[in-house]
């Protein structure tokens, strides 16, 4: 964005000031006699900043200084030059409620590469200062992608770790270093054992198995092997769900040094998944206190994904406490926070950032301002005044937009425009229609044309067996009512989230058969008994074997098929794509390869769609939505440019952790009560599901209760802005492969 800066002389601008001569005053309007006008070559604002001629000089560096961070809070205004008249020494047109140094980065990757860079660097000049490199590590998905991206540099060359000295925050108690859910075993697979030249001696991590009545003489080792070595010069730290860092619990004293913890329950369940169940998850852990972490000399808070949106903002724009142990890092002098666009979605500067300071307003910021607004005041949207906005931050938005009603018309409208019956489309032909069809149209006439579907080829994307359903069941119906071919792929097998007694049922179920009907083959006679031996001796956490992972495929795929029919679509138009990133048989997945990329490709070509569906959810809390979702997009950049393609649409749904809220929506598809049962119905055929999932994450509602709880909410909320109210709904955003895409691109909604 072009900027450009230059002095004028200005007449007593001590006269009122207003939107009608195109100015409007920020600070108490007083005399100037030399100014600075800062102004943005691409839009119609400007910055109106006082200075004195003898200061003419200095000031040049002043507007140097000032120029990129300004910029961002040009206002894009289409009518007239509005000018904020503002003191030089307190210039700062984007403030934020920030207590710590914050980055934000587009997606996981780019940070994880932001964040291995500065190891890197720290490395590096350590080693030219002939010193030894002191890190403090951390575990868990967030810091994967980093010691992914440091070991690459490793082997190519471009970094040794021969003076590196590394000490890990925390291990759990109990455990053993070769267990599969160990940190020794963690850091082993993703770090260490891919790096060559570091001495094994100076790698550090807590020791889970130190007999209890050592534990605190071997936490007071630790303290001091870490002082020995001269402290640590660098500290990455992930973010827990309430706040944690290591195994810092709630509560944990500012002064804490290395030390035994209790886990509190959200953090056993949000490791039940490594576990293979809540009651396999250790009860204790050995960490690194929060006087220790603080103790270092750099710190890197590292954070993804929208389940930590809540926690990041507390983190830093709240005030400092032990319930929140995070926002400790506010006190030290050299920390920062790194997140993702889709984590920082819950910051001021994203939620309402018209608070903080003069903002660049759009369609879509307007919207969300004003749906905002509504929710703050509990009133529909037509409802809002010319007081409701001056009271609550949003003056300048009336000013440069309004009055009120019409920002409210424009806004509703929009609303009322993404709801439809057809999520097909549809095209209109002469005729007249019934009162319950022309209900849905824009207008309510009953003498309309009335919309009748054109029929299409849709692929709904389904990350596992059941995402379709749980997460768009009653469009998937009404795609199928409305005649389209609809196809649902599944990307993924779903196997590890089926238990043992699932398996068994059906290997009951199958020898019983056999013994009825004589077709039981000596094969199979002898595999059911392995397999029944295995699943007894199982160890939690264990890998099936690979037969049992098929027996559990097939449970997924007959589920997957019953439920999908249960909508309208087809056996045949069923696919199981079986996406090799994810057949490890563990939680933890492979890296995604030009091989799970074909088999989306190939499946698009097949196809060729004029719609396609995928999931949006950007708080997978395992990761295979957001892994799913990448696959699609660059399945999208091979096959955008074939003609085919022309006129496709690309649409993201959520369900199974989060809905899209209205301000984002492209799309909503209205469910009466007898839609949102068929699609309950639909998600109860996953049986393996029911009751009590594997893997159900943080909340502990049902599937088909979250959806339900969703769909009805999403309907309820557009009921309380004003529009027609409806049983459920469920929401969509429409999705550009033409534009520059990467993981979270939707995400960037909000910071737009």
């Amino acid at each position: 964005m072009d900027m450009h800066a230059n002095t004028m002389d200005l007449p007593d601008l001590a006269c009122p000031l207003s939107s009608e001569n195109g100015i409007k005053a920020s600070a108490k309007p007083a005399k100037i006699v030399t100014c600075a006008l800062i102004r943005n070559t691409h839009s119609s604002i400007a910055y109106l900043v006082p200075i004195k001629a003898s200061d003419a000089p200095a000031s040049q560096d002043f507007f140097a200084r000032t120029s990129d961070h300004a910029q961002r809070g040009f206002d894009q205004i289409r009518h007239h030059l509005v000018i904020h008249i503002v003191d030089q020494e307190s210039f700062e047109p984007h403030k934020t409620m920030e207590n710590i140094p914050l980055d934000v980065y587009a997606d996981a990757d780019e940070l994880s590469r932001a964040v291995a860079v500065q190891f890197a660097s720290t490395i590096k000049a350590a080693t030219a200062a002939g010193k030894k490199c002191v890190l403090g590590l951390a575990t868990g998905s967030t810091p994967v992608m980093v010691y992914r991206e440091l070991v690459r540099m490793h082997k190519e060359g471009s970094l040794s770790f021969r003076n590196v000295v590394t000490f890990n925050l925390d291990e759990y108690y109990g455990i053993r270093p070769d267990d599969l859910q160990s940190y020794h075993k963690f850091m082993a697979v993703h770090l260490f054992d891919h790096i060559t030249d570091m001495d094994p001696s100076n790698i550090h991590i807590p020791n889970g198995l130190a007999p209890e009545a050592e534990v605190q003489r071997h936490c007071e080792e630790y303290e001091a092997a870490i002082e020995e070595a001269g402290g640590i010069d660098l500290q990455l730290l992930g973010l827990g769900r309430m706040g944690h860092i290591g195994f810092n619990e709630r509560g944990t004293s500012r002064e804490s040094r290395t030390h035994m913890v209790y886990l509190d329950r959200v953090t056993r369940l949000d490791a039940a998944s490594d576990f293979f169940g809540e009651q396999h998850v250790p009860r204790r852990a050995i960490t690194m206190g929060i006087s220790t972490i603080l103790k270092a000399r750099r710190i890197l808070l590292m954070a993804f994904g929208e389940n930590k949106a809540g926690i990041a903002a507390r983190c830093v724009e709240g005030p400092i406490t032990s319930q929140v142990p995070a926002s400790f890092l506010q006190e030290h002098p050299n920390a920062s926070v790194l997140l993702d666009l889709a984590s920082a979605s819950g910051l001021t500067r994203s939620v309402k950032p018209w608070v903080l300071g003069p903002v660049s307003w759009n369609d879509l910021l307007v919207k969300r301002a004003v749906i905002w607004l509504a929710r703050q005041l509990d009133k529909s949207i037509l409802r809002l005044t010319d007081r409701d906005y001056a009271d609550n931050s949003l003056q300048e938005l009336c000013e440069v937009q309004g009055p009120a009603h019409a920002i409210n018309k424009r806004v509703f409208g929009q609303l009322q425009s993404t709801i439809t019956e057809f999520p097909g489309g549809q095209e209109a032909c002469q005729g007249k229609g019934d009162s319950s069809m022309s209900a849905n149209l824009p207008n309510g006439d009953i003498n309309a044309a009335v919309a009748i579907p054109h029929s299409k080829r849709v692929i709904v994307m389904s990350p596992h067996p059941d995402d379709d359903v749980i997460s768009m069941g009653g469009t998937l119906a009404r795609l199928c009512q409305h005649g389209h071919e609809v196809h649902v792929a599944y990307q993924t097998s779903g196997c590890i989230a089926v238990h043992d007694h699932d398996a068994l049922r059906h290997l009951d179920f199958l020898e019983r058969f056999g013994s009825i009907t004589g077709t039981r083959s000596a094969e199979a006679s002898a595999n059911i008994p392995d397999i029944k031996a295995f699943i007894a001796r199982k160890k939690p956490g264990e890998v099936d074997t690979p037969l049992l992972q098929q027996i559990k495929t097939l449970i997924r795929y007959t589920e997957a098929t019953s439920a999908a029919g249960v909508c309208g679509v087809p056996a045949h138009r069923a696919h199981f794509l079986d996406m090799p990133f994810y057949e490890t048989g563990t939680v933890a997945k492979k890296d995604l390869s030009s091989e799970d990329i074909r088999l989306v490709v190939d499946l698009f070509q097949r196809v060729q769609p004029d719609q396609i569906y995928a999931a949006g959810d950007l708080s997978d809390p395992h990761g295979t939505h957001r892994t799913c979702l990448k696959a699609i997009f660059q399945a999208l950049d091979e096959v955008k440019a074939q003609s085919w393609f022309k006129g496709t649409e690309v649409f993201l749904y959520r369900g199974a952790w989060q809905e899209w809220e209205p301000w984002e929506a492209d799309m909503c598809v209205p469910m009466s009560a007898s839609d949102l049962t068929t699609k309950i119905d639909a998600i109860f055929r996953h049986e393996s599901q029911k009751d009590r999932a594997l893997f159900p994450g943080a909340d502990e509602r049902e599937f088909w209760q979250r959806a339900q709880d969703r769909n009805k909410a999403t309907a309820d909320l557009y009921n309380k802005l004003g529009l027609p109210e409806y049983e459920a709904m469920e929401a969509f955003v429409r999705y550009d492969p033409f534009k520059p895409s990467h993981l979270f691109s939707i995400a960037s909604k909000s910071h737009q």
